[in-house]
């Protein structure tokens, strides 16, 4: 892992840098995830392995600094990524988003246009809403969250069969993961959603099979953004069919 030191935040954000002769792929991560987890699989698979690919750790999440005094807003994260991708001069790359990462990377190619060539968001989240985790966590305070949420929450994952991903928020700073998830779902004007609708970047939504019938496969489609079905996965489609998410990341940068 390579470390920026995000000077603002008197921390340090931590990625890996795997070396590609193709374009550049930038990969974020969900909540409670982290990039050094859910991508080195991706990025080293047949149909990617040629591109040079970044994953990012956002701070607070796996390998990243935790800092106490970050706010871990959506806004506060693009700004830590935008800072990296500026001092390693990156341009015309493809931004791969999961979940969170989603929200947070709409905001990256808004704020950096030159930077993203293309937008690959895997049922980023687009609206005020809460998920399945984030719903969790945000309905607590923080403090209670910090003390015994958080434990909770690992304990639910695993007993829900959910083990790696389990290992990954046990990781996580508990004050990231609940200041990040009160931020997702907060109200916002314009929404994660409008910003999208409003991008003259290409994008391509991927949505795991198990979700083929949301409604947003119809809705964003009606609105020039082509969905990809991603077989045999739920939401955490990385680990559920790597291949088949390789797969459909290269067609959408393609």
């Amino acid at each position: 892992m390579k470390t920026f030191p995000v000077s603002d935040a008197g921390a340090a954000l931590r990625y890996a840098d795997l070396p590609g002769d193709g374009p550049t792929l930038i990969f974020l991560h969900g909540i409670g995830s982290a990039s050094s987890f859910a991508f080195p699989e991706i990025a080293a698979s047949r149909p990617l392995r040629a591109h040079r690919s970044i994953l990012i750790d956002f701070l607070g999440f796996g390998y990243s600094d935790r800092p106490t005094a970050f706010d871990y807003s959506m806004d506060a994260h693009a700004e830590t990524v935008t800072q990296l991708l500026d001092d390693l001069a990156v341009t015309g790359a493809s931004l791969i988003a999961h979940s969170m990462g989603g929200a947070i990377a709409i905001l990256v190619t808004a704020s950096r246009p030159a930077a993203v060539r293309r937008l690959v968001i895997a049922e980023g989240n687009l609206d005020p809403e809460p998920g399945i985790v984030s719903g969790i966590i945000a309905t607590q305070e923080q403090e209670t969250y910090v003390e015994r949420g958080h434990a909770e929450l690992v304990a639910r994952m695993r007993s829900a069969g959910f083990s790696e991903y389990a290992r990954t928020v046990e990781i996580a700073s508990p004050i990231a993961m609940h200041r990040s998830a009160v931020a997702l779902i907060a109200g916002r004007s314009p929404t994660f959603r409008e910003i999208l609708y409003s991008l003259p970047t290409p994008c391509r939504f991927l949505i795991s099979e198990e979700s083929k019938s949301d409604p947003d496969v119809k809705r964003l489609s009606d609105h020039g953004i082509p969905v990809s079905i991603v077989p045999s996965c739920g939401h955490d489609m990385m680990s559920d069919n790597p291949i088949g998410f390789a797969e459909a990341v290269a067609a959408a940068i393609s």
